[in-house]
Order: structure tokens, then sequence, then C-alpha cells
């Protein structure tokens, strides 16, 4: 049986996931076993290209990288959005030994110029439609199986050693293979450096919990450039067989995203709530029912989803939505809810570990007992050693082999995660604290209410207060009194927000989530 097939005897899966050693070897078990079956889909056109095809590009960019004077160790900048260039790109860089760092192509040149300094960078890649200065612009030619560069050598000025590299990186190390940048806007974000073990178990944990496999499909919705969409929807795709289709442009559109599940016959995707809630919204207009393609299951990721959306989105896909936690500093995935015939579906929860070791712990660092508060400690192959070029952070964010998240959360006694909110997200008033994640929770089951984002409001005598900017569903009327009514037939009194804006919209990340230091910046 291959590696990425599943079966079960009697209620026990017989999946075995992908072997990999890496990202380099990421295509070898799928070109072997099955080279004609289709790896990607892309462009208004439509391209399929088989793996073998995808290999022959990417052996063909490593041989490039490593003629032009790049070197095994030295690291690559990718900027692209989720085009066939970022994947021939990504796996060329890596073939030829290369560490590459993915970035936003929407970050401002001057911050760009920030991370070449950090990563001691030799050369940027982009794709054709991003204009990076000095950068080599990559072109595929998937009909006729051709890789193009701008440039034959690195620039002068950028060129550093291998030595000056892992310097720059804070040690020695040569088997990292990334370096990620963490959710937020860029100039907050960290570099989270992941080596091949990192990614070896992240792809294996995430294949092993939807057991993916060839006969698998599924449409790219969250960038590339993000751990989300890498490892995810990507990575693991490819690790396991199986056939990505990549939205025309390289972006999401809500518009487009039914006619590219039925093109692909996609069997699940994964997505952020955001995202969720957009086709939700639209479903009556684009949602085509029984005429899609029959979904095994539907993955939510990187933010808090709402029980009640969770359930309407069920309803409306026909299949499971699993719900799953992770960040960049773990390699994606920590926790999902599993596949129905292996698990209980606690859609409150964020799921049991995948493949990590998790630890509630108190102020003290100590463990605590089942079903107590505490913070989110996660250990194993997928986290990550730190941070580069920020050791301090490191020292708060590490400790002992473990990743201190920053989630507050409780495990029950079937080990299923539940999660309160970000600690340093906590409202503090009059001596009590008040989640906004939880409070968010409620305010999304207000009938009109699309979405919302509670924050703390200073106040010289309790400290601080609760605000909250809510969007409407189009079409509907929804005024601050029928919000705060709602509220307080749900909400302790400390909860209720003391004052309610209704809003067009809210700033989000990147990645979909709520952009929280934008928020506060606009409504406090």
């Amino acid at each position: 049986m291959a590696a990425a097939t599943a079966a079960s005897v009697r209620g026990v899966s017989l999946y075995r996931p992908p072997a990999i050693t890496g990202l380099a070897d990421l295509l070898d078990r799928p070109v072997r076993e099955r080279p004609s079956a289709t790896a990607l889909v892309y462009s208004a056109d439509r391209i399929s290209l088989s793996y073998r095809e995808l290999h022959t590009l990417v052996d063909d960019l490593a041989d490039r990288l490593t003629a032009s004077g790049l070197r095994r160790g030295d690291a690559v900048v990718l900027v692209s959005a989720n085009t066939v260039e970022f994947v021939v790109g990504l796996l060329g860089a890596a073939r030829a030994g290369l560490v590459v760092a993915p970035v936003d192509p929407e970050w401002a040149k001057d911050q760009l110029g920030g991370r070449l300094a950090g990563l001691a960078a030799r050369a940027v890649l982009t794709s054709p439609d991003v204009g990076v200065p000095g950068s080599w612009t990559l072109t595929v030619d998937a009909p006729r199986g051709t890789v193009g560069l701008s440039a034959d050598a690195p620039r002068e000025a950028a060129v550093r050693s291998a030595d000056e590299l892992r310097e720059a990186r804070g040690e020695h190390d040569p088997a990292d293979a990334l370096v990620l940048f963490t959710v937020g806007t860029s100039d907050r974000a960290k570099m989270v450096p992941l080596t091949d073990i990192n990614v070896m178990a992240a792809i294996r944990g995430i294949c092993g919990t939807y057991e993916l496999g060839p006969g698998d499909a599924t449409v790219a919705v969250m960038p590339f450039f993000h751990s989300h969409g890498l490892f995810a929807t990507l990575l693991s795709s490819l690790a396991s067989g199986g056939r990505v289709l990549l939205p025309d442009g390289g972006r999401f559109s809500a518009a487009a995203f039914w006619d590219d599940v039925r093109t692909v016959a996609a069997t699940w995707f994964t997505a952020v709530p955001a995202v969720h809630e957009l086709l939700l919204e639209r479903s009556e207009l684009d949602c085509p029912g029984p005429r899609a393609a029959p979904l095994k299951f539907v993955r939510s990721s990187s933010a808090p989803l709402n029980t009640a959306t969770q359930r309407a989105l069920e309803r409306t896909f026909g299949a499971p939505l699993l719900t799953a936690y992770g960040m960049t500093e773990s390699t994606h995935q920590v926790t999902s809810e599993p596949l129905p015939q292996h698990g209980f579906l606690k859609h409150a929860s964020a799921g049991r570990p995948t493949g990590v070791e998790l630890r509630i712990a108190d102020a003290q660092g100590r463990p605590c007992a089942t079903g107590t508060e505490g913070e989110v400690w996660v250990r194993g192959p997928a986290v990550a050693r730190g941070y580069l070029a920020d050791p301090a952070a490191t020292a708060r964010g590490f400790q002992d082999g473990w990743l201190r998240t920053g989630d507050l959360g409780r495990l029950d006694e079937d080990g299923y995660l539940f999660l309160s909110g970000r600690i340093k997200n906590l409202i503090h008033r009059a001596g009590r604290r008040i989640s906004p994640e939880y409070v968010e929770d409620i305010l999304a089951g207000c009938p009109g209410v699309l979405e919302a984002a509670v924050f703390a409001l200073p106040d010289p005598e309790l400290g601080q207060r609760v605000g909250a900017a809510v969007v409407a569903r189009e079409g509907e009327y929804l005024g601050s009194e029928q919000v705060l009514h709602y509220c307080r037939g749900r909400l302790g009194i400390t909860g209720v927000p003391d004052r309610v804006e209704i809003v067009g919209s809210l700033p989000h990340t990147a990645q979909g989530g709520l952009d929280r230091q934008a928020i506060r910046a606009t409504f406090i």
C-alpha cells in the first residue's frame, strides 16, 4: 500500500503519512509512484502540471541557482502570490540547498530591505507580477517545460558568505530549510527559522490528521508566504500526492471559489474564519449545493471560529468543519478536531494534539490540573528553536524546549484543547479579567452581526472598560442598543461592552485574523 493512502479495519486507521526528510525530497515519492498525476492546476486557462513536469522544472531551477554562484546554506527571499512561480521557486531553492524566506508581496520596499539585512539574503526571487528593485524575476513556462531567471549572478551588494549568514542567524545550523515571518504587520513580525526536521514533522502531522492521499484535491485559499497556506495546503498536498488549484492571479476570489472547487474536484479546503464567513455570506448567490464537488471535510484555523457559524457552514458545505490551532513557531498545526471516523467532534474546542505534547501551565510554569485554565505550552519536533536576531523574544517565548504560546486554554478529560484567548489581549476591568475573544464569540451570534472586534478602553477608576466595533451584515440594520441588549442577556455585567460602534469594516492581517494593533489605533 502506498504511504499516503488510507484504509481502516474495524475503525482502526491503517493510514501512513508520507515518508519525507524535508523540502528537498518532497516530490520524490509522487514522481516515482504517479509521475503523470496532476500536481498543480493554475492560471485562467486551467493549465495542469503533472508531478513529473513539476519535478523537472524544480530541478532546472535548482541547477540555475547553483550555477549563478549561490551555495548551500545561503538565504534567498521569495516574493510571490500563490502562483506556479512560488511553488517552483520554493522547491527549486530547497533542492539547491538554500534557505528560503517567503514574504508578503504587499510589504513596502523599505521593509523588505530590512528583512534582507536581517537574513543576510544573497538574492531575491520574484514572480513576474511583483516588482522589487534588484531582484531576479523568475518565470515558468510550464507547457514548454522551461524556467527563466532575469539575472545570471547575485548583486555584489547583497552577497554574503554562508558563514556570515549563519552568524546573522545567531548560530551555525546548516539544517535550516525555511525562515517564516510571524503573522502581523511587517514591522512587528518576527523571523522563525525552521529545519527540515520541523518541516517533516509538520507535514506528517497534518497529513496524518486528515489522511491526505493521492485521491485528494484542494484550492489554495490562504497565502503561501504564511504557515497556514504553506503547510496545510501546499506542502501537505504535494507530499501526499494530491492536487492543488492555484487561483487565477494567485489570490483567493470568493466569486470564483466554487468554480475552482469544481474544476479541481476538491475534496477539502482550509481557510481562516473571515473567509468562511464571507463564503457563508455569499452562499445563496455562489454555493452550487448538490452540484459542488463532494467535500470530505473543511478546515478552519489561524483565528477563533464561532460555534454557531461552524454549524451553519457544515449545513451549507455538507461536510464536517474541523477546527485546528497552530502558529508559525510550531510549524503551523498544534491541534485539530479529528476526522469524524476517528474521534468526537467538539466544536467549541480546538481539537486534540497532532504530533506534539501540550502542557497547560500556571504563571510559574507548573502543569495545571485537567480543566484548569493556564497558558498553552507546546513541545515536539515541529517546534522551532527560537527567533532569528531577537534573543530577548526567544528567551520570553521558549523555555527548556517548550514554546510558550501566549494563549490561554484548558484541556478536558479527553485531551481536547479549549482556548480562552490571548494573554496580552485580556481586558482588566475592576480586578476582573475579560477575554475579548470570548465577548467577540457572543457578539458573533447577535442577529445582523457579521464580525466584531473587542478591545480595552482606558478608565481612571476601573483600569479598563470594554469597547466593541461591530460590522453589520449586508442589507441589515444594526444599532448599538440592539447589540447591547443582546449582550446583557448573555454576558456578566463586567463583560458587556461599555461602548459599541457600528463600522463598515475591520482591519485584518495578511493571514485573515483581526489586526488588533490597528484596531486599538483606530477606535481607542
